[in-house]
């Protein structure tokens, strides 16, 4: 017979059977019965007496976290597990640390919030509603971890984090795109080289201060992007930051990107040994925040408007798609994992665009 309901079947045999996955199982249980009603009922009482455990955890939230940095150490990126390891001991330790896991409440996680983003750390700045929801996020994951792990109750399974309002980017107008990539092309040398990179390849600055010329392949006219560079902090021993070469942000973001003749052009005129970074044509890397300090120079030089480095990738997105490309194409090229996050993040419409798509409406006659 059909199914019918909540995962119930009627069997071969006639027994009826419910089928339901305990939390944090893989495998499926049963409970059968006569009829198609008594099943539904040992179905609903074998979901509850599953669906929350009953053991509390009288775990300290930072003797938790200890467990649970344990257990994700080799799974994150190094520079992953640095930032988590920052917003405990900026925000979840002072708040949480010394309090049993058990003993918080959705109270106490709704203070905190409204705390961070009123006036953030020390008596500073409010943290954004992006930042919170990073950090609250955290310690669901705590959390879910202790639940999956161990079986215990999870008090902060329900708690909502603050909403983030993304922000409207505004990219500059063609003009002064122009005016910009003249000057860099007018003052060649390899730091602004990179920026015309970013510009016309959508490549991340990470990606950027890891291209060596050695990831340029002149006879397929492509650059491979399988590295990106950044800067953490070490947790062993005394605290310090290093650069950091490791593999991209996400499985998609290696890839290899086609380049247009012209920029090829152009990058072979500059091309320099394999072994050498793009941006400095040294074998030594160039840090990611030197090479923004660039960038708002140069901007500075061309009389332009100062905007943020990771805007180029959003006109290179944006300019992609009034060129005609396919949001599918456009999504590789950029190394997303999937084609919603192209489109809700890096597709921006200019003034401009907005005119030109106005002005083909034609009276009807």
């Amino acid at each position: 017979m059909a199914r019918r309901g909540n995962n119930i079947y009627r069997r071969k045999d006639g027994r009826w059977e419910g089928r339901f996955k305990p939390l944090g199982h893989g495998k499926y249980r049963s409970v059968y019965g006569k009829s198609y009603t008594e099943t539904r009922e040992k179905l609903i009482e074998a979901q509850k007496q599953v669906a929350l455990p009953s053991q509390k955890c009288s775990l300290t939230v930072k003797e938790l976290f200890g467990l649970w940095l344990a257990h994700i150490r080799y799974k994150v990126k190094e520079s992953s597990y640095a930032n988590y390891i920052m917003k405990l001991e900026l925000h979840i330790y002072p708040a949480f640390g010394a309090m049993r896991f058990d003993g918080i409440t959705t109270q106490h996680v709704n203070d905190f919030i409204s705390e961070k983003l009123s006036c953030g750390r020390l008596g500073g700045g409010a943290l954004s509603a992006k930042y919170v929801s990073d950090i609250v996020v955290l310690l669901k994951s705590a959390g879910k971890f202790a639940e999956r792990e161990y079986g215990y109750s999870n008090p902060v399974k329900n708690i909502i984090t603050p909403k983030a309002r993304q922000k409207d980017l505004e990219i500059p107008p063609r003009h002064e795109q122009k005016i910009l990539i003249n000057w860099l092309i007018k003052n060649l040398n390899p730091r602004n080289l990179g920026i015309l990179l970013c510009l016309y390849t959508g490549i991340r600055l990470g990606e950027l201060c890891a291209l060596k010329w050695a990831d340029v392949n002149f006879y397929e006219r492509v650059i491979r992007i399988n590295k990106t560079v950044q800067r953490v902090k070490r947790f062993d021993g005394e605290k310090k930051t290093a650069l950091v070469t490791t593999s991209p942000k996400s499985e998609k973001s290696s890839r290899e990107i086609p380049v247009p003749d012209f920029l090829m052009t152009i990058l072979y005129k500059c091309r320099q040994p394999a072994d050498c970074f793009i941006l400095g044509s040294t074998n030594r890397l160039v840090e990611p925040r030197l090479m923004q300090y660039h960038f708002k120079a140069a901007l500075k030089k061309a009389r332009l408007p100062s905007i943020n480095f990771h805007a180029t990738r959003h006109i290179f997105a944006t300019n992609c798609l009034i060129c005609g490309f396919d949001i599918k194409t456009l999504s590789e090229i950029l190394g997303h994992a999937t084609v919603e996050l192209t489109l809700n993040r890096y597709v921006h419409s200019s003034k401009e665009r907005k005119r030109e798509c106005m002005d083909k409406l034609r009276l009807i006659s």
